[in-house]
């Protein structure tokens, strides 16, 4: 596998051992299916419980039976999962850095302890509730609405979120919404279990990128939600931007691995392939284009190591992981279009991985903040001059 300044050389010993395990098991569970789950639209749901047995779902929290790897380990586990498919990642970045991750930061001890090692041990699946139909890059603006029970113990929910990785097939959904009893309309926390009455979570059909990950929406038609469901340490934006900072950590380690996936199978098919009279690895115009993949690659892979060392001692901003996620997407996104087109008529079928990673980062171009956003929020940090507001 690319590692072209020896990075993974100078890993321990444990970390190496998660990377082989998340390795292994997509070579073996996820990738002789994938491209069928992805022409077909569906999403390989055994693996769930496999994933959580083997410790995917947020394995860098502690207690409550998650493991407490270190940031790296965490970021291997999401770049060997993204090599498979953006699905896979996806599915288990929402599982932990959206649902386990607030309710570990944010949650009562009562619902760490109900909620977190069923989530972990995928035995429960989870959803995060923030892009609504009308506000998806300003979340502030959402309109889901809380307002208070008329008995007073608890809450009653109205609105709709949509672009809901999961949901179909979610047990809980961690949903934001304006606390309309408060003076300030705070944003909260909630935790809905989606068999209360008047929770749906229709899937979004005929998708034409993350074909295998099952996304739809949640409408929320006067759901009563307990107060022991609402997240009690956390009000305001806070909540979910600091979400969103944890799982765009995994995207941009997520993209490297997708990425290089595009490159291995290129150099290999450019090694096999004869015109000519010969491989088309000789020829010039390919050693050009898998040279700058790797540079690429490496480079998107440096930034990842990096952004485990600041978050590993506790330094790491926000606006440094949107550089990150920035950068590592846009190179998936490019070299995933070279690796597809060394491969010619070849590369536009689901036996070859490039066609299916270009049409991925599509979308992980656009979600966990577009692209356009990451730019402004970096141009916002290097001038302090906001332009979204």
């Amino acid at each position: 596998m690319l590692d072209y300044v020896q990075l993974e050389a100078d890993l321990p010993e444990e970390e190496r051992l998660i990377r082989d395990t998340a390795r292994e098991f997509i070579d073996e569970r996820v990738k002789p299916e994938i491209g069928d789950h992805f022409e077909n639209g569906t999403f390989p749901t055994e693996v769930i419980p496999e994933m959580g047995e083997l410790g995917f779902y947020a394995p860098n929290l502690e207690g409550y039976g998650s493991p407490n790897v270190s940031e790296t380990a965490y970021g291997l586990v999401m770049q060997e999962l993204e090599a498979g498919d953006s699905g896979i990642r996806s599915m288990a970045s929402v599982q932990g850095a959206l649902v386990m991750y607030p309710i570990h930061a944010y949650g009562s001890e009562a619902q760490k302890e109900t909620w977190l090692p069923a989530l972990g041990q995928g035995e429960t699946v989870g959803c995060f509730g923030l892009t609504e139909p009308e506000h998806g890059s300003n979340p502030a603006g959402m309109e889901t609405s809380a307002e208070r029970a008329s008995d007073g113990d608890g809450y009653v929910l109205t609105g709709a979120k949509t672009w809901i990785t999961n949901a179909p097939i979610a047990d809980v959904a961690v949903v934001w919404a304006r606390d309309r009893s408060s003076e300030d309309d705070p944003v909260r926390g909630f935790l809905v279990e989606t068999n209360r009455d008047g929770v749906a979570t229709p899937k979004i059909e005929e998708k034409l990128s993350m074909r295998a990950s099952i996304t739809g929406e949640i409408v929320l038609e006067d759901v009563f939600v307990p107060e022991e469901n609402v997240l009690p340490n956390v009000s305001g934006m806070k909540g979910p931007l600091s979400c969103l900072t944890q799982a765009r950590y995994g995207i941009a380690w997520g993209a490297v691995g997708a990425a290089r996936d595009c490159f291995e199978t290129a150099r290999e098919y450019a090694l096999e392939r004869e015109q000519f009279g010969g491989p088309i690895a000789r020829f010039q115009l390919q050693q050009e284009k898998l040279a700058e993949m790797a540079t690429q690659v490496t480079t998107a892979q440096l930034l990842a190591y990096r952004l485990a060392e600041l978050k590993e001692r506790g330094d790491l901003e926000a606006q440094q992981v949107s550089m990150a996620k920035r950068n590592n997407v846009r190179m998936a996104r490019e070299q995933a279009r070279v690796a597809r087109e060394m491969l010619g008529g070849n590369g536009i079928t689901t036996d070859y991985p490039p066609m299916r990673h270009m049409a991925n980062m599509e979308t992980v171009y656009t979600y966990e903040g577009t692209h356009d956003i990451h730019t402004l929020i970096l141009g916002h940090d290097l001038t302090d001059v906001p332009a979204f507001e």
